[in-house]
């Protein structure tokens, strides 16, 4: 499509409000010869048609084979025969791209454990963060021994904002061994993550948390480290 064809299909996207667009003829335009931006706010917008979306994106998907941008919409329209086929493509792949783990994000209740366990050994920090993010549905299904397995690798990321955001997901429990992990954290973790583990405690406010900082502000040998325990100690109180 040239430029001039591009900016007018543009316009009439932004003018979406003032025209409705229709689902039919988003499928019509669609083209992997548009620029990528272009494709992504096509496909986006068919997702956002639902049940009268997904036919659509999937004879797209039988078309053109399978774009990002149609995994996106897949994910956008929040239908069931749109999970199963997300699923699939889940089990057929041993590296699942991050726009599929985010695609299936809604529907993370019904990965196995044997998935997320393989999802979270996954090398990118980009895999392992959309891990997390699709484990945060499941979790409340899980005791806390089944969580904290799934999340060791996490916990022991060389990376912070993995570490920082498995803590965060493991802090909305208020059990016994989620306090005493998030501890040796403090004790054993980066400055970052030690940090992170010490406003979980805090937030996490039960009785094994309050325990576990008082024991943390009078062993840690680290004097920033001591006197945040204290901090979120005190202000249980």
């Amino acid at each position: 499509m040239s430029a001039i064809d591009e900016a007018s299909l543009w316009d009439r996207l932004a003018n979406a409000r003032k025209i409705p667009l229709n689902p039919t003829w988003l499928g019509e335009v669609f083209s992997p010869s548009l620029s990528a931006e272009l494709r992504f706010a096509v496909a986006e917008r068919l997702g956002m048609f639902a049940e009268t979306g997904w036919p659509i994106i999937h004879a797209l998907i039988e078309q053109h084979g399978i774009h990002p941008e149609l995994i996106h919409a897949a994910g956008l329209c929040h239908q069931p025969e749109a999970k199963d086929w997300l699923l699939t493509q889940l089990k057929q792949s041993d590296d699942p791209d991050v726009l599929l783990l985010k695609a299936l994000s809604c529907w993370g209740a019904e990965l196995t454990l044997s998935q997320y366990e393989h999802i979270l050994q996954l090398p990118s920090q980009a895999q392992r963060l959309a891990g997390l993010d699709l484990l945060s549905f499941k979790s409340h299904q899980l005791q806390a021994v089944e969580l904290l397995q799934l999340c060791e690798c996490t916990l022991q990321d060389w990376r912070d904002p993995v570490v920082i955001a498995c803590i965060r997901l493991l802090q909305r429990r208020d059990d016994i061994e989620i306090s005493t992990r998030l501890a040796v954290l403090v004790h054993k973790g980066s400055d970052a993550a030690a940090e992170a583990a010490l406003r979980a405690l805090g937030c996490m406010a039960t009785t094994h948390s309050k325990i576990a900082l008082k024991s943390l502000s009078a062993e840690l040998t680290n004097p920033e480290r001591s006197a945040h325990a204290l901090r979120q100690l005190q202000q249980q109180y």
